[in-house]
């Protein structure tokens, strides 16, 4: 590598942060990658416990041929520096009636699975479903969500080539209406309408293009040996070995202008980066808000960042379980989509949830004999106070549901294990508590995302709240978009 002379302060290790700080210093460019916690990973974050490190943030892996390409960038290969562990069952999924029902990666599997569970009609429907799935996946995949901004005409060209996919893009078509299309049983309406809270919106206000992302999923799930915060580590080691100088307990006071471009980054304790450009891997409202300083405020519209996503309460804790046959991902539905989505819209506690649990060290398909580690996830509207009792209500319509399904832990998790709403706004300002940035509310919204080129000269943006979205993949792909627009504009620049 022949370095530039360029100068580059990545703000921010989360994936979209690692990703851009690798790519452009294996392109030559002397990069500087700070961080204002104690180590990579961002929101793929870890909380200790009996049991080790137990994850606090994403659980699975999707779409890894993003993370190939990034060490095959490098020349290395991901398997080389982590285990990954396909996982056959993509969900075990339990209501409280006593029904279950496993979904893989095979879709005539899936389909045999729920005629057995609901019949031949659901069948048929699940077939239609996966298809249509497949189709909005291929018509969005390059021209979405790997193209550096959203080429809608590239996309509709897809539509017009694909009329199978236009009920799905119709003006007012939400997840939920489209699935109600596809399925009579309300258990499998449920199930597929959850992919709409895994980028922050409830199904019957998002739209029903997000079908899709079963397709991704249904592609194929991946474990990280140890847990997922292994790929932050996997990452930040990669950034070093390429020339990155990575900077932890480093907090950004504010970015610096001069001259109608960025000059640089001051950091919270005195020292000045000076530098050509910034990647910021943060939530895009913090600039907006003048969390970095009045210099990059104008750098993005409010229509780019609000209103907000969906935000979490999330149980990081080790105990013994008892009662169920737990696999690697379980949902426990609730009985009444009303009751969950209803008070979340007006920012309550959700009275009826739905609970995801990832049993993280059945990973590898074995049963634990002592204290396993558990991330449990209920979902919570953004930018509310915290409210008394809070955390012990929480406690109880996460752990009373569970007991009602039949499982119960030794010992129960204290109020230390539990990250509200809250403490996501401390740990990431400018976000409200959201952890997938802008709603995906409404047909346009994926459109309104800002891109990795900002109206400031030198500014550019990674992570969940830039484009493509929000996810671990999302992300790490934004990192790329932010990568490749900088050397775009040295090219440029250069002739």
């Amino acid at each position: 590598m022949t370095r530039t002379g360029r100068r580059v302060v990545v703000i921010g290790a989360g994936m979209g942060g690692l990703a851009a700080a690798i790519r452009l210093a294996r392109a030559g460019l002397e990069v500087t990658l700070v961080e204002a916690r104690d180590g990579p990973g961002g929101k793929m974050r870890t909380l200790p416990s009996l049991a080790g490190p137990v994850d606090a943030g994403p659980t699975v892996l999707t779409l890894r041929s993003v993370f190939d390409d990034i060490f095959e960038t490098c020349g290395q290969r991901l398997d080389d520096h982590l285990t990954l562990l396909r996982q056959p069952l993509l969900a075990r999924h339990w209501w409280s009636d006593g029904s279950t029902l496993d979904l893989g990666s095979d879709p005539e599997a899936n389909a045999e699975a729920i005629g057995r569970f609901a019949g031949a009609a659901e069948a048929r429907g699940f077939r239609r479903f996966h298809d249509l799935s497949a189709r909005l996946y291929a018509a969005f995949d390059a021209p979405m969500m790997h193209a550096a901004a959203p080429d809608q005409k590239a996309i509709a060209l897809a539509a017009l080539r694909d009329p199978k996919i236009w009920p799905a893009l119709l003006p007012g078509m939400s997840l939920a209406r489209l699935l109600a299309l596809q399925f009579r049983d309300r258990r499998l309406r449920q199930l597929f309408g959850r992919y709409a809270t895994y980028v922050g919106g409830t199904p019957d206000r998002s739209p029903g293009v997000l079908a899709l992302i079963w397709a991704a999923e249904a592609q194929g799930v991946w474990a990280v040996a140890g847990g997922m915060h292994r790929l932050a580590l996997a990452l930040a080691k990669l950034a070093e070995a390429q020339g990155v100088s990575l900077r932890y307990g480093s907090p950004v006071a504010r970015i610096m202008r001069q001259g109608g471009r960025v000059s640089g980054v001051q950091l919270g304790d005195g020292p000045a980066l000076p530098c050509d450009h910034v990647v910021f891997n943060g939530d895009p409202a913090a600039l907006l808000a003048g969390l970095l300083g009045d210099g990059p405020r104008q750098a993005v519209a409010e229509a780019q960042v609000h209103p907000c996503s969906l935000s979490a309460w999330v149980w990081s804790y080790a105990a013994i379980p008892s009662g169920l046959p737990l696999v690697h991902h379980n949902l426990f539905f609730g009985d009444d989509q009303a009751q969950e989505f209803g008070p979340i819209l007006r920012g309550q506690m959700p009275a009826d949830p739905t609970l995801y649990l990832c049993a993280e060290d059945r990973s590898g398909g074995t049963t634990p004999t002592g204290p396993e580690r558990f991330e449990i996830i209920m979902n919570a509207p953004p930018g509310q106070p915290l409210q008394p009792e809070e955390d012990r209500q929480c406690r109880t319509r996460t752990f009373d549901r569970l007991s009602r399904f039949g499982l119960s832990f030794d010992p129960m998790p204290g109020p230390e294990c539990l990250t509200a709403p809250t403490g996501f706004a401390r740990m990431f300002p400018g976000s409200q508590g959201s952890l997938y940035g802008l709603s995906p509310h409404g047909a346009l919204a994926s459109l309104r995302r800002p891109l990795a080129r900002t109206s400031l000269p030198g500014l550019y943006l990674a992570g969940g709240g830039a484009h493509p979205g929000a996810g671990v993949p999302m992300a790490a792909l934004s990192g790329r978009h932010a990568a490749e627009a900088i050397l775009a504009d040295l090219a440029s620049a250069s002739r």
